[in-house]
């Protein structure tokens, strides 16, 4: 068969051009989205009286059957038909004949295939903020169960002040409540409506695009019929979100593989997320934080690779603009398999308290409270500091850690120390003094915790609502 667009050629397509050229390997992924988009344009072809009631009515027969049989794997795409959109086309013809088509009537591959992907990333942003929500909710049940677990914070990898571990987690619901946002405000953008912008410049017949956009359940219309078959910045920033998402997925990964290893032993990863050594029986690997971090890799990858394709891309359509599928595609599959598998990994982690505890007791990481003891004695703090440091170095050749030293011994570096100093100086003691919003304080913690939990209440509402519009 004749391509359905071949009647201005007098030569076939040469076989690696169609080859070349062709989409359709990777762009069936939107076959869903294409029917629906093309159900709901047939609908207003009618409405508007374009074509009459009785085509419309055995077009719609025809791409409900199409769709069921591509879900069932009745339908072999052609790289002869090019993408989804002709490959649908013919398999619709193929049913009810010439009257399929019509259905073309009034738009453009290039306004169709931006409608696609709309609708695609549409139903996608709303599955990762679900999938977001509950890594968060995972990561607030792991803090809950650890408001008196202590271990070091860090800065620069070196131990700096003790800290609750459920802080240390509840960092994490931080970003990924950002990322949540990120992905809720993008959505605005996503659920705009291309179609009836036609190959550029709109179309001579009298469409309705504001009913389209209503049957599709889309926020609003593109303005410029030129800017809608462009535009791939909603691409760009779902690319965006999930490289920030992926960043921070990367960043708990390299804390779970140092956490798990023997040289912190603060957490076991459960067994059904981790893997063994062909060679090493002994060995239990960190495999899936280790590949997340990996992974993120080919997703920044995926968005600069986007970026650069569309820097010097001259109004409207080009053919360049083929390439915003492929690593749109393999950023969901990537971000999907990374989030449904953290959330379970986090919820069945074992946390090794005595492990953590023992950290802290055998470093300085309490210097900074002895500091502040000195301060409160009206020393000013550049000299506390000096003393302190003088204090430490004296631990660190004698063998000792701050709380083994004498009073005594306190006192050559400074007559202002008392017995007080013991107290100020055990762990839990130096955790709870930060007791400021935001702070590593046992209460301040509890609280931080509740107001995520509220925060998860109300992202989980906000899933089902969008679940049903993007449906």
């Amino acid at each position: 068969m004749s391509k359905l667009w071949g009647g201005r050629f007098t030569k076939k397509t040469d076989q690696l051009v169609e080859e070349y050229t062709a989409s359709i390997l990777f762009d069936k992924e939107l076959a869903e989205e294409d029917i629906q988009g093309s159900l709901a344009h047939v609908t207003m072809l009618g409405k508007q009286g374009i074509l009459p009631a009785a085509d419309v009515e055995q077009i719609k027969d025809g791409l409900h059957r199409t769709l069921q049989k591509i879900k069932r794997g009745e339908i072999e795409f052609s790289v002869s038909d090019e993408d989804i959109h002709m490959n649908i086309e013919k398999a619709l013809i193929d049913d009810v004949g010439p009257v399929g088509g019509k259905l073309h009537t009034g738009r453009s591959r290039n306004d169709q295939v931006a409608t696609d992907m709309h609708l695609y990333l549409r139903k996608r942003v709303v599955e990762f903020v679900d999938l977001l929500q509950k890594l968060q909710s995972a990561l607030v049940e792991q803090a809950k169960a650890n408001f008196d677990t202590i271990l070091p914070g860090y800065t620069h990898l070196q131990r700096a002040q003790p800290i609750l571990f459920a802080h240390h987690l509840l960092a994490y619901v931080s970003m990924f409540g950002r990322d949540i946002e990120r992905l809720q405000d993008s959505y605005k953008r996503i659920n705009m409506l291309p179609l009836g912008a036609g190959a550029l410049a709109g179309t001579t017949f009298p469409i309705d695009r504001h009913y389209v956009a209503s049957q599709l359940k889309f926020g609003g219309v593109y303005e410029n019929s030129l800017d809608a078959v462009s535009d791939r910045d909603f691409i760009l920033e779902f690319l965006a979100d999930a490289s920030i998402i992926m960043m921070h997925l990367s960043r708990l990964s390299e804390e779970f593989v140092m956490w798990s290893s023997n040289e912190f032993n603060f957490i076991e990863l459960d067994d059904a997320f981790c893997t063994g050594s062909s060679i090493m029986p002994q060995k239990k690997n960190p495999d899936v934080p280790e590949l997340v971090r990996g992974k993120t890799g080919r997703v920044y990858g995926n968005l600069m690779g986007l970026l650069t394709v569309l820097k010097s891309l001259p109004l409207a359509y080009n053919k360049d603009m083929q390439e915003d599928k492929e690593g749109m595609f393999d950023t969901v599959r990537t971000m999907q398999g990374a989030l449904q598998l953290f959330a379970p990994m986090v919820a069945t982690m074992k946390v090794k308290k005595d492990n953590m505890r023992k950290a802290v007791n055998q470093d300085f990481s309490n210097a900074t409270d002895i500091a502040d003891f000195l301060v409160g004695k009206g020393l000013p703090f550049r000299q506390a500091h000096e003393v302190i440091g003088k204090t430490v170095l004296y631990c660190i050749e004698k063998g000792k850690y701050l709380l083994d030293l004498t009073l005594d011994e306190f006192k050559q570096f400074s007559p202002l120390f008392d017995d007080r100093i013991y107290t100020v100086l055990q762990p839990e003691n130096v955790v709870n003094a930060r007791n400021v919003y935001g702070g590593t304080a046992k209460e301040q913690v509890q609280a931080a915790a509740a107001r995520a939990e509220e925060v998860l209440a109300s992202t989980a509402a906000w899933v089902a609502e969008y679940a049903e519009l993007s449906r």
